[in-house]
Order: structure tokens, then sequence, then C-alpha cells
């Protein structure tokens, strides 16, 4: 069985105050660890993450995407999520963060949003 796997790739925007970087793999127990370490030092204002590649989520990926939402909000930094799968945004409906997270359709709509 492989180990799971989650990659970031940034996805280039011509200004600093808006980064988007897109997930492909599990946001998961096994990945969460780099995640948080990799995304806590992106410093850019707004920060969308396209989740059209996550394969999978679990209570721990949540738990990841509200601590980074967490920080970056305390650091005065706007956060948001786009383009979440099937299964992404089923998880996130059961745990009522489609409510408190900003979530958009698409990255283009999430840059267009003074998320």
């Amino acid at each position: 069985m492989q180990p799971a796997q989650l990659d970031l790739t940034p996805q280039s925007n011509g200004d600093g105050s808006l980064n988007v970087v897109r997930l492909d793999g599990k946001l998961a127990l096994e990945t969460v660890h780099n995640f948080v370490a990799t995304m806590r030092g992106d410093s850019a204002q707004r920060l969308v993450l396209d989740m059209s590649g996550v394969s999978f989520l679990d209570s721990a990926g949540v738990g990841a995407l509200v601590q980074l939402f967490v920080h970056r909000r305390a650091l005065g930094q706007k956060f948001a999520l786009a383009a979440l799968t099937q299964q992404g945004k089923a998880v996130m409906e059961v745990s009522g963060l489609i409510k408190l997270l900003p979530i958009y359709a698409s990255v283009d709509e999430a840059r267009n949003a003074d998320a």
C-alpha cells in the first residue's frame, strides 16, 4: 500500500496579495502535518486553496483547514476554499463548516471575491 500523498502547487497570479494553491491527493491524517507546516508560511494577504484535486478529505484534514483559517484570521489575512469535490463538500456540510469557512464553486469565483 502506498503512503498517502498531498501535493501543493502554487498558481502564479502576478501580484503578491493573492496566492492560489492547488491541492492534489489526500488531505488526511497522514498528510496534515506537512500541509499545515507549509501553508502557515504563506504570507499573502489572501489565500485560496483549489480543492479540486483532493481525492479524500477526513476529519484531520478538516481540522487542518480550520487551524489554517484561525491562524490566518489572527494575522489579519484572508482564506478561502474553492472547487470542493463532492466528497469534500459532503464532509464540510456534515461538519457544519460550510457556514463558517468562505467556500466558492470555482477558483475564478474566489479570485474575484473580496474574500
